[in-house]
């Protein structure tokens, strides 16, 4: 017998619209409530139970359209007495809410909740673009409370030399993961485009993707007139797509509550483990830039609550908003590279389209239709936040968790200390002498002409854990930027010195 105080998810709902009329264009808000209604049309419920939802937590906007985005879906709903919640940024939302509320549930303190989220960048752009400005704002007697405390990503340091755009620091993480995993660039690059090509085949498939198109290797890696680099070695095939009109929405609540209102068993989703862990914050902190310890936390936790290993797993979906978050998701996890399992169940933020922080969201009600299909099986969804700094999983089944006691989430802060905890480099903003590039990268415009560098290197030998970290910058020349890109500089020893008049740091090699 399934114990009442279960927490389960009963529905999902996703909305992908394009190519509307400008003058009937969804908004964000509108895209919400048509997930919201698909959610209870999936748990077969009657639409009118979402007013007795005692919760609405919407996982924020990239630009957040009115004042209070959860008590106006709420009201539109009906659920004037719902609480209602805003989360800040971080695409770890959507699961971490999982998490959290399933705990909620199932000590008592929820009965019936409901996560949404959406993007209309798409429409947005057609309204600009047409000459007229978006203006989804909608009355609210007060903003919105934010589930969580925000906190900044970046330092003023490092956004000063570049280092807050998710391209940018990405690109960071896989020029480190490329020199460590001992590739040649070119070898590196295909490597890349084979690896998202196998997402571009799972986008294919998928209704709600919003680039359904198979991919060559080649077209993905090679760069062309419309796949130019954005920060190298990342080409535009390879980056997280938000300029799309898409939602998702999710439906907790308790077996017992399911089963008062009439939810049948086939559509219930058990959450048999999950985790939630935060890296050590800002990118000058981090131990090595080629590693997650704290997804290798989050995994070990997760799977020691479902009592499984990756082993078991039959679904999967990393966080993909770049090459290098699957393959550091991917080592944390323990897959092997050639795994013949696929990493997505969506086909991925470049090729499904993510709703900025709600893409997780999607990929959760993939992977209930998916399970739902092939009952017993047991799917992992990841989510990440920032520049791999937030992290949360979840592992589910349509199958029960096992034994009769009470659903357990472990409290993250019983495990959170090991990441906190770890050394961090030395770091000094104001650097002098001689050093060696750790990782770099070398962005470009829009219209593909290279712009600056990045270098985040060691006052000593770029490997020595106890050597001074700094940022820096290249200096803007054109044929210097474009060597940046055809050699591996990881290692390469040169000056860095601070330009006081500019504000930021020079790295001159040689």
């Amino acid at each position: 017998m399934i114990r009442d105080d279960t927490p389960i998810l009963i529905g999902v709902g996703q909305v992908t619209v394009r190519d509307e009329p400008l003058d009937a264009l969804s908004t964000p808000m509108d895209l919400m409530i048509g997930a919201a209604i698909q959610a209870a049309d999936d748990a077969h419920v009657q639409r009118r139970t979402l007013a007795s939802l005692d919760a609405v937590v919407v996982v924020k906007s990239f630009r957040e359209p009115m004042r209070n985005s959860p008590a106006t879906l709420a009201r539109h709903l009906g659920a004037t007495q719902a609480e209602a919640w805003l989360t800040p940024d971080g695409g770890q939302a959507p699961q971490a809410l999982v998490n959290r509320f399933a705990a909620e549930i199932a000590a008592g303190r929820k009965r019936f909740v409901l996560l949404a989220g959406a993007e209309a960048m798409d429409n947005a752009r057609r309204l600009i673009k047409s000459g007229t400005k978006p203006d989804w704002s909608q009355p609210a007697d007060r903003d919105a409370d934010l589930l969580w405390p925000d906190k900044p990503m970046v330092t003023a340091h490092e956004r000063a030399h570049g280092i807050w755009a998710a391209t940018n620091n990405y690109a960071l993480l896989e020029n480190a993961y490329r020199h460590h995993a001992g590739h040649s660039i070119d070898g590196h690059q295909m490597a890349m485009g084979e690896l998202f090509a196998g997402f571009t085949d799972v986008a294919a498939e998928q209704a709600h993707a919003w680039f359904p198109i198979r991919r060559t290797a080649a077209e993905i890696a090679e760069t062309g007139p419309k796949n130019r680099f954005v920060a190298w070695p990342y080409t535009k095939f390879m980056n997280a797509m938000n300029q799309i009109n898409q939602s998702a929405a999710l439906l907790m609540t308790s077996v017992g509550e399911a089963r008062r209102m009439g939810v049948p068993q086939d559509r219930w989703l058990f959450l048999h483990g999950c985790a939630d862990t935060t890296e050590l914050w800002y990118m000058h902190e981090r131990q090595n830039y080629f590693a997650s310890p704290a997804m290798r936390l989050m995994a070990e936790r997760a799977f020691a609550m479902a009592g499984r290993s990756i082993d078991d797993i039959d679904l999967i979906d990393i966080y993909s908003c770049f090459p290098s978050a699957v393959q550091i998701g991917r080592d944390a996890l323990g897959i092997a590279h050639g795994d013949p399992r696929p990493l997505t169940v969506t086909g991925g933020l470049p090729y499904h389209g993510g709703a900025g922080n709600n893409y997780s969201m999607n990929a959760i009600a993939n992977m209930a239709d998916r399970l739902r299909a092939a009952p017993g099986q047991l799917g992992l969804v990841t989510a990440n936040g920032g520049y791999l700094s937030k992290h949360a999983a979840g592992i589910w089944s349509t199958e029960p968790v096992s034994g009769d006691r009470p659903w357990q989430r472990e409290d993250s802060a019983s495990y959170q200390p090991q990441i906190d905890e770890l050394p961090r480099p030395p770091f000094t903003e104001t650097p002098s002498g001689t050093g060696e590039i750790e990782t770099w990268t070398v962005t470009f415009d829009r219209s593909g002409e290279l712009t600056g560098a990045i270098i985040i290197g060691r006052l000593g030998a770029h490997d020595d854990p106890q050597a001074t970290r700094f940022v820096a910058n290249a200096a803007d020349d054109r044929a210097l930027l474009r060597a940046m890109t055809e050699a591996d500089l990881v290692g390469v020893s040169g000056t860095v010195t601070v330009n006081e008049a500019q504000g930021r740091n020079l790295f001159t090699a040689g």
